[in-house]
């Protein structure tokens, strides 16, 4: 008689023992009333009355430091518990070393298993690994350059794995039974990006090329992208994937979404919908492109999707100083992302005190073998200056290297910090 398979998620004692260290560690870190003091600031500042900016940090490359820190080297055994335990030392190493207003959960998320078979388009190019950590330039072959071509993106198709959820919710209930909660999470933070998504089979340069020379193809490409996106929306509402996004989840390309508009976690009365949550769009190549022809070929076309949700988070990389014009026609517009490439006076003048200003200072601070801690100083408060009267915050991210010198990230956090709390 064959022995029975091993069971799925089997735990050795020394990763249980491991993952308990660490999950004692994080458990009396979330019970500090600083967290809840913290959830308090963020949400008037996704009120519009907010007390002072805040701060976070993310996008890390921990490739560049994690193999010589003690804190981060990983020794668990088993891949799935290296996974969590991945996240717990991470987390527990940003609270050590650059808090700044991060906020740390009081429950272990268990993600729901699901999967989605995409829009029907590999994306064909050559990549080259630039740092090692997941930065890589990307070329990308074109594949649709007629009308006939639109055809080729289907809408997704989502499935969920039930019985792998539960089994991998089951055992790590078991291994931090008594030390922290564990719960079942599904999607709080769905990344819309139609025109990230287009270019990566259309092609970078013949997409803005074709703004002029075909503008019925790309008008025809992004409507019927955006469709797909919706079918996939679709299906994750309907089978109860969707959760609520006011708390220490990011909204779009910034940072937490505690706000008083939305039910917050907890306040679930059924499926969560969209309209109870945080929704966000980008589009991202878009920097150069004038406020009409972002309007036409972007953002009108996000506005079906745009509508659907609560409250919404509008950018990422692209600069938007001179687009509040058409940002303003955004049905429950929140909060806009500012690059470090906008003009600081210009947008603050169009943002007013009608929006969040999710600012993304420059990451280039931490790449340059001198570090200027004065320099990074001087772009803060700048922004704090001119937004004076405004709803900010600073969000690091972006960050592809600290030139092997961690520290730099907890100097800049430091300094984040004490040019936000002059402002408060």
């Amino acid at each position: 008689m064959n022995p029975a398979p091993a069971p799925a998620y089997a735990i050795h004692p020394d990763d249980r023992d491991i993952l308990r260290g660490l999950a004692g560690e994080l458990a009396a870190i979330a019970a500090l009333p600083v967290q809840r003091e913290k959830a308090e600031l963020w949400g008037r500042l996704n009120d519009l009355r907010s007390v002072r900016p805040m701060v976070w940090i993310t996008e890390v490359p921990w490739h560049e430091f994690s193999a010589d820190t003690p804190e981060l080297v990983l020794r668990c055994r088993a891949d799935w518990t290296r996974k969590i335990e991945v996240e717990l030392r991470r987390t527990l190493y940003s609270w050590k070393h650059f808090p700044v207003d991060m906020i740390v959960s009081d429950y272990l998320p268990c993600f729901t298993t699901w999967r989605s078979t995409g829009f029907g388009i590999t994306r064909q190019g050559d990549l080259l690994n630039i740092t090692n950590g997941g930065i890589v330039s990307q070329h990308f072959e074109p594949q649709i350059t007629r009308l006939e071509d639109v055809a080729k993106i289907k809408d997704p198709v989502v499935t969920v794995d039930r019985v792998d959820t539960a089994a991998r919710l089951a055992a790590m209930q078991d291994i931090f039974a008594g030390i922290m909660p564990v719960r079942e999470e599904g999607v709080k933070l769905y990344w819309y990006s139609a025109w990230d998504q287009l270019v990566t089979f259309y092609g970078v340069q013949e997409a803005l090329t074709d703004l002029i020379e075909q503008p019925e193809l790309v008008h025809a490409t992004v409507k019927r992208l955006v469709a797909a996106y919706m079918r996939e929306l679709d299906q994750l509402e309907a089978e109860g994937l969707l959760m609520l996004n006011s708390t220490n989840v990011r909204t779009g390309s910034g940072a937490y979404g505690y706000c008083s508009d939305l039910p917050a976690p907890g306040q679930e009365t059924g499926k969560v919908t969209t309209p109870q949550m945080w929704g966000c769009s980008n589009a991202q190549i878009f920097t150069e492109v004038s406020p009409d022809m972002h309007w036409e070929f972007a953002l009108q076309h996000d506005l079906p999707w745009l509508a659907r949700w609560g409250l919404v988070y509008y950018g990422c990389c692209e600069a938007l100083d001179q687009k509040m014009g058409i940002l303003r026609r955004v049905p429950n517009l929140r909060k806009v992302s500012m690059n470090y490439r906008i003009n600081p006076e210009r947008a603050a003048a169009a943002v007013g005190g009608d929006y969040a200003f999710s600012y993304k200072p420059n990451p280039a601070c931490f790449a340059i073998d001198a570090w200027c801690p004065d320099k990074a100083r001087a772009e803060l408060r700048r922004i704090r200056e001119c937004t004076r009267g405004g709803h900010v915050e600073f969000v690091m991210k972006d960050i592809s290297t600290v030139a092997g010198r961690p520290d730099r990230l907890a100097e800049w956090g430091r300094i984040a910090m004490e040019e936000a709390e002059r402002a408060g």
